[in-house]
């Protein structure tokens, strides 16, 4: 397992520089010159080569993206070309809110996916089982930003039921604890199932194969044999020997969950890390998208290890490793 675990964070690692290294040139192909944000109109020609030599970026391509990584390595971004303050303080604003989102959009995937797979692999003949599985994949199909705007225009619009977006209301400071908390909540309802329910039908497709799967073994045959409620046949036995494949939907969905949060937050104005990166990108801030761009990669990359990890643990046959030749 530790062998294991060093070659998974190493790949990670030249992943994670792969991806860094694309971006960084990438997004000094987009047209525009972020010189002309930062300095005020009457600068003129003459002001604007100021700015450039002060922020670095009349250096040749291959020497910005040095100093960056190198000053990356040491845990400095550098400043924002827009905010003109720390990359660091920018980021660290937006994480908490990204992973506040995140986070409970993944319990509501993971919830509703488990649920629903289920409930199709038990009955999967019932006409409303048919019908869940085709709402799932119908909202899976459609793009998270028009799902929000439906949503918006339903919740918020029509009924008055939600706010229609951000993340605490103008009077929030003001209110007690308890109110502000539920204030919280109802702002977070609409962007949390937009995120959630979007991309639960992967999860429900893959715990439904696996539920069928282990529903048609011999050992549950011997438990229906033994006058084993159906109920509890699906939902106690089955579904205990069928949770593999979530450990791998929780790697695979973060990837999808982090991607859909940038149209998401951008939709309800939640102010998290996918608005940040979306304003940084119009506005060409290169230390902004590239802090933001390597603390999604991480994140997406020790996702995919913990979901390793968890089917190892899980599964005893998946421990073996070349050169580990113990199971533990």
């Amino acid at each position: 397992m530790p062998r294991y675990l060093l070659r998974r964070l190493c790949q990670s690692a030249l992943m994670i520089l792969g991806v860094l290294t694309v971006v960084f040139f990438l997004v000094r192909l987009v047209p525009g010159d972020p010189a002309d944000l930062i300095a005020e109109q009457h600068l003129g020609a003459e002001g604007r080569d100021l700015v450039r030599q002060r922020y670095g970026l009349d250096r040749p391509l291959g020497e910005q993206y040095a100093r960056w990584l190198g000053g990356a390595l040491r845990g400095d971004f550098g400043t924002s070309l827009r905010q003109q303050r720390p990359v660091a303080a920018v980021v660290a604003e937006a994480i908490p809110n990204t992973l506040l989102l995140t986070v409970t959009a993944l319990v509501v995937e993971l919830a509703a996916g488990i649920v629903v797979g289920t409930l199709v692999a038990g009955q999967p003949r019932r006409r409303w089982t048919r019908l869940l599985n085709t709402a799932g994949l119908v909202l899976y199909s459609l793009p998270s930003f028009w799902l929000g705007l439906v949503a918006i225009m339903v919740f918020a619009r029509d009924l008055g039921w939600l706010p229609t977006g951000g993340m605490r209301s103008p009077d929030a400071a003001w209110l007690p604890a308890g109110a502000r908390l539920g204030d919280l909540a109802r702002h977070l309802v609409l962007p949390v199932l937009v995120l959630g329910l979007g991309n639960f039908a992967v999860t429900a497709r893959h715990v439904r194969t696996s539920v069928a799967r282990v529903l048609a073994s011999d050992w549950i045959l011997a438990a229906r044999a033994r006058g084993v409620a159906e109920r509890r046949v699906v939902w106690g036995h089955a579904l205990r020997g069928a949770l593999l494949p979530v450990f791998t939907l929780l790697g695979l969905s973060l990837p999808g969950l982090l991607g859909g949060a940038v149209a998401v937050e951008e939709v309800f104005a939640w102010p998290g890390l996918g608005r940040v990166a979306v304003q940084s990108l119009l506005a060409r801030d290169y230390p902004v998208i590239m802090a933001a761009t390597a603390l999604v990669a991480t994140m997406v990359a020790l996702g995919s290890i913990l979901a390793d990890l968890g089917c190892r643990w899980a599964d005893p046959r998946l421990r073996f490793d070349a050169g580990w030749q113990e199971v533990r």
